[in-house]
């Protein structure tokens, strides 16, 4: 099940993407949901995500915590 909502969290973070206050906070709850390996995975594929959207970049912090 763990995969399933990794993958969920994905998308809902993509889906987001346009506002990064709401990323932020969907970012957040997402860091409460995951095992920790799971917070690699992500963090892993948010510093890809952020290449093409830089103003997404503040939320790293939240990630790095």
């Amino acid at each position: 099940m763990s995969k399933l909502m990794f993958d969920y969290t994905k998308s809902i973070l993509e889906r987001v993407s346009f506002d990064a206050i709401l990323f932020c906070k969907e970012l957040e709850k997402a860091i409460k949901s995951l095992l920790p390996y799971e917070m690699e995975q992500l963090r892993e594929w948010l510093l890809n995500f952020i290449i093409e959207k830089p103003e997404l970049k503040q939320c790293l912090l939240i990630v790095n915590t």
